[in-house]
């Protein structure tokens, strides 16, 4: 068993049912620590946990810090967690040494050869993409990702394989912690400029990622994204070795995009690897998916894997929750949840639903997520949505931020053109609002990253009440 980094031997997770927290915690149990933690409310992966050994509170208090004699050796925090949580407060005052998130990541990585994807859209499916390959190859890596896997229900693994496999967040700054010989970058678009303050900090923060590949390291971009080929370009003149993939690449190591196949359930990629072609099925519909595996694949490779192998790894990958979710069918209609809460997430993936649906319409329930972002990208968000038929937009999901006067749903809503807008503001009406749009045949997708996810099941309830009074 890999061990445990002294610091970390009796570690208290402050939320720790937070997909970040709730990773980190499964693989300290797994190694033998013990673990302690608390979340503001019940979470579904509580059961897990403590069936693992977990010491978990309802509620945060300072009292939380003596879950086992002697207390934590530290107590471990996201961004999220403000100074004056009672237990962070406890800590400082008892001091107890506090570490961030990714800092506590950062050790458990130590001694595996590490690959980290990042990239402003896509790094969750493409790591998920990347471990299930890996795994497929029977490699067994230790992986920790922002979602759970469609096929093992978890978001974390403790691997015996050498290597580790992660999500490296930038909306913080935190991937800075790490120090990856395998780095992906998917693309680089402005975003969490409510940390980042400025355009040029958010894509400043991905060339000090760069900065962080081991010595030997590879960097892994996406050639077509411009910023990326411009972040790929300076790391390469500072002499880091760079591997590129998309359509206009033509170096011996890069990976070429021949075409993409759209399928009914998912798509092809045909590639060419220094002059070796290879046809890679998805599973997911989409070509920004295909593209994800192609990323994925390279990956694979530098980390030691065969690539015709990691093809038929990534044949097989089944999604990630919340990623295009299938949630149910009521006669006719399909419901899905996607994770979208981006612009240009939003078009990607109202581009592969549109094709999903065949004939039927398409109906959204959007929740845009956080003031800032609905403030700054209103005008992008409703050119986006307009790829569907009909849209209800939610009010702002504010998660972190407090509420701006003037900043609702509103505002996107107003500007959507080519498709049919309704602003409903009450969440909970939106289910019913939504269930009333629908025909047969269509296909509605609940969009965002906040609790609109909880509206497919109740859809689904109320398509059925109405196929049954009719």
């Amino acid at each position: 068993m890999t061990e445990v980094p002294e610091v970390l031997r009796r570690a208290h997770l402050i939320g720790i049912g937070g997909a970040g927290m709730s990773g980190i915690a499964r693989i300290l149990l797994a190694r033998g620590a013990r673990v302690s933690g608390s979340d503001a409310k019940d979470s579904r992966s509580f059961s897990t946990l403590r069936a693992q050994g977990a010491e978990i509170a309802v509620g945060q208090r300072a009292e939380n810090l003596d879950a086992f004699e002697g207390g934590p050796s530290v107590v471990v925090v996201s961004t999220a967690i403000k100074e004056t949580n009672p237990e962070l407060a406890a800590a400082r005052q008892r001091g107890v040494a506090v570490l961030h998130r990714a800092e506590a990541l950062a050790l458990l990585m130590v001694g595996h050869r590490v690959a980290c994807i990042a990239g402003t859209h896509g790094k969750t499916s493409t790591t998920s993409m990347l471990t299930v390959a890996l795994q497929h190859c029977r490699l067994d890596p230790s992986f920790a990702i922002g979602g759970d896997l469609n096929e093992s229900g978890a978001n974390a693994h403790h691997g015996e394989g050498g290597m580790f496999v992660a999500e490296a967040d930038e909306s913080d700054g935190s991937f800075l912690s790490y120090a990856p010989s395998v780095a992906v970058v998917t693309n680089v678009e402005p975003d969490h400029l409510d940390h980042h303050g400025t355009v040029e900090a958010y894509v400043a923060v991905f060339g000090e990622f760069v900065r962080r590949i081991a010595p030997g390291g590879v960097l892994i971009s996406y050639a077509d994204d411009p910023p990326s080929a411009e972040l790929a370009a300076r790391a390469e003149a500072e002499g880091v070795r760079v591997r590129r993939y998309g359509r206009t690449v033509s170096g011996p190591e890069d990976a070429r995009v021949l075409n993409y196949t759209p399928g009914p359930e998912g798509g092809t990629v045909r590639v060419s690897i220094g002059g070796e072609p290879f046809e890679v099925g998805v599973a997911v519909p989409g070509e920004h998916m295909a593209l994800n595996a192609v990323a994925a694949l390279l990956a694979g490779v530098e980390l030691g894997a065969q690539a015709g192998c990691l093809a038929e790894g990534l044949a097989a990958f089944g999604g990630v929750r919340r990623r295009f979710e299938f949630k149910g069918r009521a006669g006719d209609v399909r419901v899905y949840d996607d994770y979208a809460h981006h612009p240009t997430e939003v078009e990607a993936q109202l581009r592969a639903v549109r094709y999903a649906a065949g004939g039927g319409r398409v109906v959204v329930v959007f929740q845009p997520h956080l003031y800032s972002r609905t403030k700054a990208f209103a005008a992008e968000f409703a050119e986006a949505l307009g790829l569907a038929d009909e849209v209800v937009v939610l009010d702002v999901y504010g998660a972190r931020e407090e509420p701006e006067p003037g900043v609702t749903g509103a505002l996107v809503a107003e500007r959507i053109v080519d498709a049919k807008a309704h602003y409903e503001p009450a969440f909970d009406r939106a289910a019913a609002l939504a269930a009333g749009l629908v025909g047969p045949g269509d296909l509605l997708v609940t969009m965002g990253a906040g609790d609109v996810t909880q509206l497919g099941p109740e859809i689904l309830v109320a398509l059925d009440r109405r196929a049954t009074r009719g």
